[in-house]
């Protein structure tokens, strides 16, 4: 497990005074889906976050999976409204799932860097700029994710950092057992991620599935080591972690990894039976589990 504690400038949230010239230059866009269940107020409190960034996008792709409730279509309408030109509304008759979502945004995405955002997280103001920087600095760079710190109900109640690896072979090493990226943070060179093939029409894992085909086919990848977005924890977070469904996809996503050899067969079984461990465990030991072995604080 990597246990590098993020730099604390990442948890404070200290904002640069501004991008430089040369980084305006540099177009983005941001690739959100949301479907039914979203919370209204989650969903507008993530939307700001992205609209308000230091270094704006240039485009906003949103999908809207399936119908959605009035509540939040007001929400979507309203930021709309407010930034004409910006938004690009991806609309699908029924929810198709994350996986179907996310390859029909990426198809509507018009810049050539992308940056994944869940609708009920939250981004830090800088977030983009930082990762924005990456790329600049390194033009080789294929995907540039960072830090999270999740919370309960507030930003100011958090509970612990989910720290990944920072350089490509950390990187590479630790994508063979578990997830090296926390999604809600990545952003990513859309011809990088078509190359890999896209996205698959996976319910679940579509991220990780995604970044393993890209870090397989030569993809250079970083996370910026500082916490750059809050993740939202909620009470049934653990048990979702570890639920049936969650634990299938897992292991079909590693099989994967396995079968077109980025992974070895020890690889696939070590991050197997630790998978079906964290599955069988009840819901308390399951939440000590991942604060105390899993995360950072």
């Amino acid at each position: 497990m990597h246990t590098k504690t993020a730099r604390s400038k990442g948890v404070s949230g200290l904002v640069p005074t501004g991008p430089k010239p040369e980084l305006k230059q540099m177009k983005y866009s941001v690739l959100m889906s949301v479907y039914r269940k979203e919370k209204p107020e989650h969903l507008k409190l993530s939307l700001s976050s992205m609209l308000g960034q230091t270094l704006p996008p240039a485009q906003f792709v949103l999908v809207k999976d399936g119908r959605l409730p009035p509540e939040l279509e007001a929400v979507i309408d309203e930021a709309v409204s407010s930034h004409p030109g910006l938004f690009c509304i991806v609309e699908l008759e029924k929810n198709e799932g994350v996986g179907a979502a996310a390859a029909k945004g990426l198809a509507a995405c018009t810049c050539e860097y992308v940056a994944k955002m869940d609708a009920d997280d939250i981004a830090k103001s800088h977030r983009c700029e930082r990762q924005m920087e990456q790329f600049l600095t390194d033009g080789s760079l294929d995907i540039v994710g960072s830090q999270i710190t999740e919370f309960m109900r507030d930003v100011k109640n958090p509970v612990a950092d989910r720290i990944v690896p920072v350089n490509h072979d950390e990187i590479v090493r630790f994508a063979r057992r578990r997830a090296p990226f926390n999604n809600q943070t990545v952003i990513y060179r859309k011809q990088a991620a078509l190359k890999a093939g896209g996205y698959m029409n996976l319910r679940r894992c579509e991220d990780y599935d995604l970044y393993i085909r890209m870090l397989h086919n030569g993809a250079k990848a970083m996370n910026v080591d500082e916490s750059l977005v809050y993740y939202r924890l909620t009470d049934d977070t653990y048990s979702r972690r570890g639920n049936l469904s969650n634990t299938a996809a897992f292991i079909r996503t590693r099989y994967h990894a396995m079968r077109i050899g980025f992974a070895s067969p020890l690889d696939f079984l070590v991050a197997c039976a630790a998978q079906l461990v964290m599955a069988a465990l009840p819901k308390p030991l399951k939440k000590m589990f991942y604060i105390k072995l899993l995360r950072n604080r």
